[in-house]
């Protein structure tokens, strides 16, 4: 439930304007909300001059107050971060420190998603990766088999990958004791859930940035995801609901390659109107 001092409040109207459900209005040069179709995004908070405006049922002792020389960042380093940062799949025998990982998904936490439904989820995986690698690649193989047993499916790329995805399955079979192309020698793994796939990917993103500014790599395992989609098993193992799926694995460890420079992409297309 939004609250506005009314001691505090000067009516300046800047939350009014800002509401977009439009759940809060001027009363007697006051500030007053409905409570009625609020969707708790809290741009009343962070537009309010005078700090009168709270939500009953969110921790207030998280709301930071803007200081350029915390908060900003120039486009240029921004872009070029971006530009560098690489899929890092070579990782060494250091553990991760349990709070990077808690940074890592305050990262996601604080992503926007469709009328603020804050509806991701997330589940670290470290002691059980193991375990989460032969259900993963049990699911690939099946995935694989079904692949190539379709003889109207003249995809070559797919073909290509249902063998690679038989052939990790059965080496892992071999001695599930090694490293796989799957998480490789990753020492933890999030998993972002959703039933929403965009606030899902949106916060995976977030995360990715964080993983690389706390010094570790990561890369995305599409591999994982593909084989997660509607498992009974993984679901069952994760304990996710079977309305959500997992959206995005980020796969992280600290990074045992140094990379040196940015990499070229093609030409962006772009239509102006």
């Amino acid at each position: 439930m939004i609250k506005i001092d009314q001691e505090k409040c000067v009516g300046c109207g800047a939350c009014v304007e800002d509401c977009f459900p439009n759940d809060i209005v001027l009363k007697e040069d006051k500030a007053a909300p409905l409570n009625r179709t609020c969707i708790k995004c809290g741009h009343c908070i962070a537009i309010c001059p005078v700090d009168a405006v709270s939500i009953s049922d969110y921790d207030m002792a998280e709301v930071k107050d803007y200081q350029t020389d915390s908060f900003d960042i120039t486009p240029d380093n921004l872009l070029n971060y971006i530009k560098f940062r690489r899929s890092v799949r070579q990782f060494t025998d250091q553990p991760i420190e349990k709070e990077k990982i808690e940074q890592i998904i305050e990262a996601g936490r604080f992503t926007p998603t469709g009328s603020n439904s804050q509806n991701v989820s997330y589940i670290v995986v470290q002691d059980e990766i193991r375990k989460l690698t032969g259900l993963g690649l049990e699911g690939l193989n099946k995935l694989g088999k079904n692949i190539l047993e379709d003889k109207q499916n003249k995809n070559t790329l797919f073909k290509y990958y249902a063998k690679r995805w038989m052939k990790m399955y059965e080496d892992y079979l071999a001695d599930p004791e090694l490293p796989t192309s799957l998480f490789f020698k990753a020492k933890g793994l999030i998993l972002v859930v959703s039933e929403t796939p965009i606030n899902a990917g949106l916060a995976a993103n977030s995360m990715e940035l964080m993983t690389h500014a706390q010094g570790l790599g990561m890369f995305y395992s599409g591999f994982f995801v593909r084989a997660a989609y509607g498992n009974p098993k993984i679901k069952a193992f994760l304990g996710i609901d079977e309305s959500k799926e997992v959206i995005a694995c980020l796969v992280m460890g600290y990074p045992d390659v140094k990379y040196q420079r940015t990499v070229p992409r093609k030409k962006a297309e772009v239509s102006w109107r």
